[in-house]
């Protein structure tokens, strides 16, 4: 299939997905189709404030694959469907992330190619507010080339870190 082709069929997706998906109160993250033999992996990643649980991920499984099997979109060529949360390898491009990743650290380069790591303090619509270094830095999101969250698994609980990020030590 060709790139223009494939990205048109990902589009499509994308728009018959947005509102059954919105219904559940799960947020569209991304939708990415790649091959895997005489077959397609169809990968389509959800996220809510709060997190998704497994529970929601199955519920957007079955809705995806109602919303596909009445739909030609996918065409005759066979597909697997993988339904995902987003997951912290995946850059924070909304400010929908940047909120629903508060407390985090984050490494951020500039359009400018300057970089900085920090603690996401606060964030609104235009820019995030970062602890680098003890001092407060506003970061306008027009300014962001890349922004990862980057995993910690040294943080102790209770020190705003979230548990599933943290490493357990051995006894």
């Amino acid at each position: 299939m060709s790139s223009a082709r494939q990205d048109a069929v990902r589009d499509r997706i994308e728009q018959e997905l947005v509102d059954p998906l919105s219904a559940l109160g799960l947020d569209l993250e991304a939708v990415e189709i790649s091959p895997a033999g005489k077959r397609r992996v169809l990968r389509v990643a959800v996220d809510r404030d709060g997190g998704v649980t497994l529970d929601d991920v199955a519920d957007a499984t079955r809705k995806v694959s109602e919303v596909l099997d009445s739909s030609d979109v996918m065409g005759e060529q066979p597909y697997t469907l993988e339904v995902t949360s987003r997951g912290v390898d995946r850059p924070l491009t909304l400010p929908r992330h940047w909120r629903r990743n508060a407390d985090r650290l984050v490494k951020v380069t500039l359009a400018d190619g300057s970089s900085h790591t920090g603690r996401i303090l606060d964030s609104d619509e235009d820019k995030a507010t970062l602890d680098v270094s003890g001092h407060r830095q506003d970061v306008a999101y027009a300014d962001v080339a890349k922004a990862l969250v980057q995993v910690e698994f040294n943080r102790k609980p209770g020190s705003g870190a979230r548990t599933e990020d943290t490493e357990e030590e051995d006894a």
